[in-house]
């Protein structure tokens, strides 16, 4: 199940919010979370529910042995049974057939793979269970004295399969005691109905799009297409994820639950490292707190090259995260390189020439990025590149100029709304109406109603409707 699904809008969400309004008790209302979570995970696969609860049995029973080991080497083996058995699972599912095809190729035996369907969201529970387990040890938080609680925190369905990741430090207070204010409940809706409304306009538009130009025979594409191919992937992917996030924090503050923010306008930023603090921050913190720092900064310090290494480590895994292939790890690495040039000279380079450089470097270095998470067959991705630099395609070709024109308001609106800009002419307009609250909140009422109506419309008339983080 999708949240941008006329099941999940129209019955599946507004049964569980009516159901969890039923009664203020705070056990009730997290039992009603935890069934609605689980049906909505079993919604495509139920047989993966049974590893979901098996895996949180497991690391809820190693935090309580943490904890009470506090201090004491049964600790560590018990931290490191958890996070080998959760990191163990994740390499079963997601990266058996990666491995099997490297050692194929290394010794030249050849390894058959196990035929395992990938479970929805397995990466981003991981990484929340992990980082549960981690401040535990560490002891910044303490253990949840209850497996429903902790199941909770695990399995939310507003964010189980495509994140934000939320640590339990962010929402513990919450499991224990929560409300939703009329304002609250506000706020969620108007987040909800502009993630919904980004996703099914914005992301479906452009994701069909992007087939027309990238999914058929690449030799025929012209530059401008590959190009505008491309462009409309970094369109798409920003607004679907994006979206969904938009729409898990909507559905969290509903509830009384406020996650953080994942994005933060990444491509207004001026450099490769700006923009990682932009783009999924949930995993970037992620990643930052509990690989790269304990790396680049451990007790055998190695100065800027223990950082450098961090990096390079961070980053090849960030991408192995994405997805099981070699593309992604490459992508990962690129970033890496480009942030330790920035360190090394290129921030003094754009200090120097003005910070509209430094921008367009952003852009084109993000840009260049796109084809190596596209493609996961290299071939594919060599014939890309041949396209834009062997100048042996034409520039344009006949009907690219009618296309462009045929979706040209939409692009700029899509633009618009990848900065600052839009949410600004959005609040002004508002504003122009009037100053008062009461005419305020039902301006923001009938935006939200209108985002939802057009979106339900486009759900529809439209069956192209794909969420790309679901993969990972």
């Amino acid at each position: 199940m999708v949240f941008a699904s006329l099941v999940f809008l129209l019955f599946f969400f507004p049964l569980s919010l009516l159901f969890n309004w039923l009664h203020g008790n705070i056990n009730y209302k997290n039992i009603v979370l935890v069934l609605f979570s689980l049906i909505f995970y079993a919604w495509g696969e139920p047989v993966w529910v049974f590893l979901l609860l098996f895996t949180t049995l497991v690391d809820f029973t190693m935090a309580r042995l943490i904890e009470k080991n506090e201090n004491h080497w049964r600790a560590k083996m018990y931290l490191g049974i958890s996070v080998f058995f959760s990191l163990g699972i994740l390499v079963v599912f997601k990266y058996s057939g990666f491995l099997c095809g490297i050692f194929t190729d290394i010794t030249g035996y050849s390894v058959k793979a196990p035929n395992l369907a990938l479970p929805i969201g397995i990466s981003f529970y991981t990484f929340q269970s992990l980082s549960y387990i981690l401040d535990v040890y560490r002891g910044q938080v303490s253990a949840q004295k209850k497996y429903l609680n902790y199941l909770l925190f695990i399995s939310l369905f507003h964010q189980l399969v495509a994140g934000p990741i939320v640590r339990y430090s962010d929402i513990a207070q919450e499991i224990e005691k929560r409300s939703a204010t009329w304002a609250d409940i506000s706020y969620g809706v108007n987040r909800f109905a502009w993630g919904l409304f980004k996703k099914v306009f914005f992301a479906n538009t452009a994701g069909t799009l992007v087939a027309k130009y990238l999914e058929g025979d690449l030799g025929a594409l012209s530059i401008s297409e590959a190009i505008m191919g491309i462009f409309l992937f970094a369109i798409q992917l920003y607004y679907d994820f994006s979206g969904y996030s938009d729409m898990a924090i909507g559905m969290g503050r509903m509830l009384g639950f406020h996650y953080l923010e994942n994005f933060n306008f990444p491509y207004i930023a001026k450099s490769i490292k700006e923009f990682w603090t932009r783009w999924h921050i949930s995993l970037g913190s992620f990643l930052r707190d509990y690989l790269f720092t304990p790396i680049a900064f451990n007790k055998r310090h190695w100065g800027k090259w223990g950082v450098m290494y961090a990096l390079l480590i961070t980053f090849a895994l960030s991408g192995l995260w994405h997805g099981a292939s070699w593309n992604f790890i490459f992508w990962g690495l690129y970033f890496a390189v480009l942030i330790i040039l920035e360190e090394w000279f290129l921030n003094r380079i754009f200090k120097f020439m003005g910070s509209w450089l430094s921008h367009v470097y952003l852009i084109l270095a993000v840009f260049f990025s796109y084809p190596l998470f596209y493609f996961t067959d290299f071939q594919k991705l060599k014939q890309y590149f041949f396209i834009l630099f062997s100048g042996s395609h034409p520039w344009q070709k006949t009907g690219f100029t009618s296309d462009l024109l045929e979706h040209i308001y939409w692009m700029i609106a899509a633009i618009i709304f990848l900065t600052p800009l839009g949410k600004k002419m959005g609040v002004y307009l508002i504003q122009k109406l009037s100053n008062k609250p009461a005419i305020i909140g039902l301006a923001n009422t009938i935006a939200s109603i209108t985002f939802l109506l057009i979106a339900i419309a486009l759900l529809v008339a439209k069956s192209f409707n794909p969420f790309l983080y679901f993969r990972f």
